[in-house]
């Protein structure tokens, strides 16, 4: 059986059924196909599972610091870990169930359970039907990538999807891979009492980071009895009673760590190798990533990739553009393009890494005249107030055309301060406009004007 469309949308993760909604507005006949869980990675098993735990962990944290703030907990700290991870799988099913039913409800669209993949450009299959549209929009989403390490098919590892169905805590925990979902693993274990070891092969972590945010971050993790194992050159994996012999050769520290459990957090991978694109002739790159123009369409007329398969951004707010941007161009008759967006991200340690723009580093290679400032935590009264003075901001601007280039907040609240400096960057306005601001008190956003007043030339 054939069955035809105005359009198909693959994959029901942030930017698919957004987009599903918007074409059927515009009196499409559309079907979105999803072959596993409705709202992709975000949904199940990234941010809002996550975030959850992580919330759960820094409530653990303060407890845990109740004396500091006059505050006295006689009875201490004990994790009820189960509750804990129950609490974010009903965040994530109850997102998902509310996707499932905006869907299922959704007038002129056909929900499709099952795996879809290429038979012509137009038409694909799915279980025992094909079905055919001269539109058909790839959210596919991507996967843990598990690294070609000796000994890894021989030991039981976790990935970022199969950590969270963990129903007690690992003795010890090892990291393989010291970056953004790595880190916030690391953490959140740490603080429900896990010994964590993080092992990465770069000289720091999260290395694409500037120098001083990436030993900012390391301290903050050390002191909370985190260890950190760098410039690990050959990473190995043997079974062992106790779990699994992690060995690493490394320029100090032991040469084996007995781990109870193995976290592989060192990259995704796009989810295109199975979707018959070669019959297509829709190009790939070599990491897999769908190659799309500035419109996200691809090299064959009528197909478009968004979110993580297509190699422009690995974000849940990225992913979610996408859709704006190719609704934006095929139904309001607009012209948008991904090279104009600006993109900010966070780490969601605790304190949280906010970033948007080029880093110190890139700006500095750039070539440009620069003006930087930089300020520590301490000197935020919110954070003092707080107790929680870690970490700094830091914002670098072009000293030629008066823009802010980028900025890197590290400490309470920088996930939603950071936004100040991105919502001025997507504006196109000089940093003054930011300088004379009259930002709330006390807030850490309240210090970047004061932060835009001390930029100095370099």
């Amino acid at each position: 059986m054939n069955r035809s469309f105005d359009a198909i949308v693959v994959g029901a993760g942030q930017a698919g059924p957004s987009l599903a909604g918007r074409l059927t507005g515009a009196g499409m006949k559309v079907a979105i196909v999803e072959r596993h869980w409705f709202g992709g990675t975000c949904v199940n098993t990234g941010c809002m599972p996550t975030k959850t735990l992580v919330a759960s962990a820094r409530v653990a944290h303060q407890v845990q610091r109740a004396s500091e703030y006059g505050v006295n907990v006689p009875a201490g700290v004990t994790i009820d870990f189960p509750r804990a991870m129950a609490r974010a799988h009903k965040v994530t099913e109850d997102s998902r169930g509310n996707i499932e039913r905006w869907l299922g409800g959704m007038a002129g669209l056909t929900v499709l359970r099952g795996h879809a993949h290429f038979e012509s450009p137009d038409t694909l299959r799915v279980n025992d039907e094909t079905i055919s549209a001269p539109r058909i929009f790839l959210n596919v989403g991507g996967r843990a990538v598990v690294p070609d390490m000796p000994g890894v098919n021989d030991i039981t590892y976790l990935t970022n999807t199969s950590i969270l169905q963990l129903d007690t805590l690992p003795r010890h925990l090892v990291v393989i891979g010291g970056s953004y979902i790595g880190l916030e693993f690391a953490q959140v274990f740490r603080r429900f009492g896990v010994e964590v070891t993080v092992v990465e092969k770069q000289s720091r972590l999260i290395a694409r980071e500037d120098e001083d945010v990436s030993l900012a971050i390391r301290e903050i993790l050390e002191l909370e009895g985190i260890h950190v194992r760098t410039d690990a050159e050959c990473i190995a994996f043997a079974k062992h009673p106790d779990g699994a012999a992690v060995k690493v050769d490394c320029t100090s520290g032991a040469p084996e760590i007995i781990a109870s459990h193995v976290l592989l957090a060192v990259g995704r991978r796009p989810n295109t190798d199975d979707l018959g694109l070669d019959k297509a002739g829709v190009h790939t790159d070599k990491r897999g990533n769908i190659v799309v123009d500035d419109t996200l369409a691809t090299n064959v007329s009528g197909i478009w990739a968004m979110g993580d398969c297509n190699g422009r951004g690995a974000f849940t707010h990225t992913a979610y553009n996408d859709y704006e941007i190719i609704a934006a161009n095929l139904l309001d008759k607009d012209n948008r393009r991904v090279s104009s967006r600006i993109v900010g991200y966070a780490l969601f340690i605790d304190p949280p890494l906010g970033r948007v723009g080029l880093t110190e580093t890139q700006a500095r290679a750039s070539g440009k005249r620069l003006l930087i400032s930089k300020r520590p935590m301490t000197r935020v009264g919110r954070a003092v107030e707080r107790g929680e003075t870690k970490g700094f901001m830091k914002i670098v601007a072009d000293a030629e055309t008066h823009r802010m280039l980028g900025a890197a907040i590290l400490g309470i609240s920088a996930d939603e301060a950071i936004h100040g400096v991105l919502d001025l960057m997507n504006a196109d306005q000089p940093y003054e406009t930011l300088k004379w601001a009259v930002p709330i008190h006390p807030t850490v956003s309240e210090l970047l004007p004061t932060l835009v007043g001390d930029l100095q030339p370099i």
